[in-house]
């Protein structure tokens, strides 16, 4: 049977993740930072009598210790690994004014290094699958920065490139490095990360940027699709590099990359100013 680690497994997309992999017959180790937020998701597992198969694990990716001994725990219970999911992830937002340098370090630190800090660490249990995946959680600020997001849109970008890098130096061994790009989906993270960064007093382009972070949540979709997604790559042969997941996610992508930026700034800077 095939084994999966979920990283930030106790809430957003991860718990989905979790529980769609256990329907699917995977061992799933469910990494959270702490575990005192594991009752939700084992209460879920239960109704659905598949505890044999979930195991959690308290693994902050940004503590390096942590990360070292979930992988030990790994090894010495299955001697393998075949899917990490690096799903860990939150969203500062606020404009570059209003921000500090550390506000920029958590993001990097969780969004960016812990990804590859958790990587770095399950590799040579990847190695030991005969199918190995890494399957990333980007998110369509990936490729397409928007205002007053620029801590969480850099560190997806970064991640972005960091991933395709990933790809090429692994998929010779066999190991196969995909993305997922979602658009808005209603786990909060774009509200609820400019809502916190933002320093609005009357000035009106940020008080628009928080206005369309509000609208694209109260629009979303449902992140089970993301979860459902994310199992069908798990089950594919030659998984793809990117899946673009969710309402604009394409269209959006299609913008960034045939229409020139003149015109995305003036549609993007008039829209804002209104």
């Amino acid at each position: 049977m095939r084994v999966a680690l979920v990283t930030g497994a106790n809430g957003g997309f991860g718990k989905l993740i979790v529980m769609e992999l256990l329907k699917a017959n995977y061992f799933v180790v469910a990494a959270m930072r702490t575990e005192t937020n594991k009752d939700e998701l084992l209460e879920m597992v239960k109704q659905l009598d598949l505890e044999e198969r979930i195991f959690v694990a308290e693994m902050d990716v940004t503590k390096e210790e942590q990360v070292k001994q979930a992988s030990q725990w790994v090894q010495n219970r299955f001697n393998k690994l075949d899917v990490l999911i690096n799903n860990a992830g939150y969203s500062q937002g606020g404009f570059t004014t209003d921000l500090t340098i550390l506000d920029w370090q958590k993001q990097y630190d969780t969004n960016v290094l812990g990804v590859i800090q958790t990587t770095s660490n399950f590799l040579p249990l990847l190695k030991n699958s005969k199918k190995g995946q890494i399957i990333n959680l980007s998110s369509v600020s990936g490729y397409f920065g928007f205002p007053g997001m620029g801590p969480y849109c850099s560190s997806k970008f970064a991640l972005e490139g960091y991933s395709e890098s990933l790809r090429l130096e692994l998929i010779s061994e066999g190991i196969y490095v995909s993305l997922i790009e979602p658009a808005s989906f209603k786990t909060g993270i774009w509200e609820k990360g400019l809502e916190i960064g933002a320093v609005i007093h009357d000035d009106t382009l940020k008080k628009n940027a928080l206005a369309f972070a509000k609208q694209s949540f109260q629009n979303a979709g449902d992140p089970l699709e993301v979860a459902k997604v994310i199992v069908k790559v798990c089950k594919s042969n030659r998984p793809k590099f990117r899946y673009r997941v969710g309402k604009g996610a394409n269209s959006l992508w299609f913008i960034k990359k045939f229409v020139p930026w003149s015109i995305i700034e003036r549609t993007v800077t008039k829209k804002l100013s209104k």
